[in-house]
């Protein structure tokens, strides 16, 4: 014991060295599962080859300094990860209900690969899609179309749960909370498809109204298409706000986000025009916003800087502006359509509104191929150097301390732990060679790292909301 607390002595420098100010900025990427958009690349590939992909994406992202990955477990009623609530999905497994051969657990995998990167994993949810249009795979017996039909509509080429049937919310939310209690997930993720997009009759082209007469006639309200509307939004209002209370009673340390649809509603601000999710989507997003039901807000900004109909830059502040309980204001970017120069310069104008930093890019194709340059123009620029996930003080503002200090041994090894009372989830790590600082993130209640070939070392412990602790500053034994 005497040895090791003067080992720790020896090495704890009074005067520390400066490293560099490490940025705070969400850097995060969409990884679609729906039609193999993104991940795996096709149905039925073998486990390894799944895995590897994987491997490829994170290892993409961590190149490029993307400190987050959006991860779509849920895209139709189905599931990327071993679940008794809902059946394996086609896209991974090429049959609905089959599990990947040989067997694993893709979400583990996927949270594994990325903490060990310093990557947070975020599960992303589609919340009443049932099944995509233009799906060909035959359903198993454990899908709710036939285990629970009385919860589906068919609406044009989809199907979708009623969000109007208490059923159908609650079985979101049964799993969306499995994924919270099982995984160490870092953030749940929902998207713009509460209610459906609206579609048309092939042969009028009149649009289609949403099938729920009989759950709006069990609620007696009348034939006041109004009320019908009120109703329905009420219905995806109280599916945000039970989804963020339940997961904040569960785990309160894990993110929620929502990504909406882009426009507010026509008219706000002034001269936007387009899309009325209000009235077609029904969904409220304002009223979530401004109440705080969510810890980061992504609106799907999928336009250039300089488009009349809908600028970038006035929808971005109009978020700003009505984000009245100050949650994180992270816009989505189209960046599998518009040049690098776009992308770049939309990043710009997200680092001089107020607020916290942060995007996410649609999808993870673009970068993981490098189109356009893009992956490679921002590690070189943009995102030249690594960056800490903004901290969510409201889900908790404690700061962890390192107990007593690093331990460091002569075979360059490195160890820290913090003191009772707030516990690390991560740490950062600064060291330095010469006059060159390097960073790294390492996901870990105790941190176990080397010090080779540096010349000095920074710790700074990181609580799960994203809370600094005091920095401690050691050195190699020589």
């Amino acid at each position: 014991m005497l040895a090791t607390m003067l080992a720790v002595c020896a090495n704890i420098i009074a005067a520390p060295p400066e490293p560099p100010p490490i940025p705070r900025e969400f850097r995060s990427a969409w990884i679609a599962t729906v039609d193999n958009i993104d991940w795996p690349s096709k149905p039925g590939l073998p486990a390894d080859q799944q895995q590897n992909e994987a491997r490829a994406i994170l290892d993409r992202l961590k190149a490029s300094n993307f400190n987050a990955a959006i991860l779509q477990v849920r895209p139709a009623t189905d599931a990327l990860y071993p679940s008794e609530l809902e059946p394996w999905s086609y896209y991974l497994t090429g049959t609905e209900g089959k599990a990947p051969e040989p067997g694993y657990d893709p979400l583990k995998f996927w949270i594994d690969e990325a903490h060990a990167r310093g990557i947070q994993l975020h599960a992303w949810f589609n919340p009443f899609r049932a099944r995509q249009g233009g799906a060909k795979h035959e359903h198993a017996a454990s899908h709710v179309s036939k285990a629970h039909p009385e919860r589906v509509r068919r609406y044009g080429k989809l199907l979708w749960m009623d969000p109007g049937d208490p059923e159908a919310r609650k079985q979101t939310l049964d799993v969306v909370m499995d994924v919270v209690r099982r995984y160490d997930v870092d953030g749940v993720h929902i998207d713009d498809y509460f209610y459906p997009y609206p579609e048309s009759d092939p042969q009028t082209k009149v649009e289609i109204d949403f099938p729920d007469d009989a759950t709006w006639s069990r609620e007696n309200k009348g034939n006041d298409p109004a009320a019908r509307a009120d109703w329905r939004r009420a219905n995806m209002s109280t599916m945000v706000h039970t989804l963020y209370e339940a997961i904040k009673q569960a785990k309160p340390h894990v993110l929620f986000g929502i990504s909406p649809f882009g426009v507010p509603r026509p008219g706000k601000p002034a001269g936007v025009v387009g899309f009325d999710q209000y009235a077609k989507l029904y969904a409220d997003t304002e009223t979530w916003l401004t109440s705080g039901w969510l810890d980061y807000w992504t609106p799907q900004l999928y336009w250039k800087i300089d488009s009349p109909g809908q600028p970038f830059g006035p929808l971005l502040n109009y978020w700003i502006e009505i984000n009245k309980k100050g949650r994180h204001v992270w816009p989505g970017l189209y960046a599998s359509k518009y040049e690098v120069e776009e992308i770049v310069n939309q990043i710009k104008l997200v680092r001089e509104a107020p607020g916290d930093d942060g995007v996410a890019m649609f999808s993870m194709k673009t970068i993981l191929k490098d189109r356009r340059n893009l992956a490679t123009s921002l590690a070189e620029g943009l995102f030249r150097e690594p960056a800490l996930v903004p901290a969510s003080p409201w889900l908790g503002d404690k700061a962890p301390q390192v107990n007593g200090g690093l331990i460091t041994t002569s075979e360059g090894g490195l160890s820290a732990s913090t003191a009772a009372g707030e516990p690390a989830a991560s740490w950062l790590i600064q060291r330095r060679k010469g006059d060159v600082w390097t960073t790294e993130v390492v996901y870990s209640p105790n941190l176990y790292s080397t010090l080779m070939g540096c010349d000095a070392v920074v710790v700074t412990p990181i609580s799960r909301t994203g809370v600094a602790g005091p920095s401690v500053a050691g050195k190699p034994f020589r």
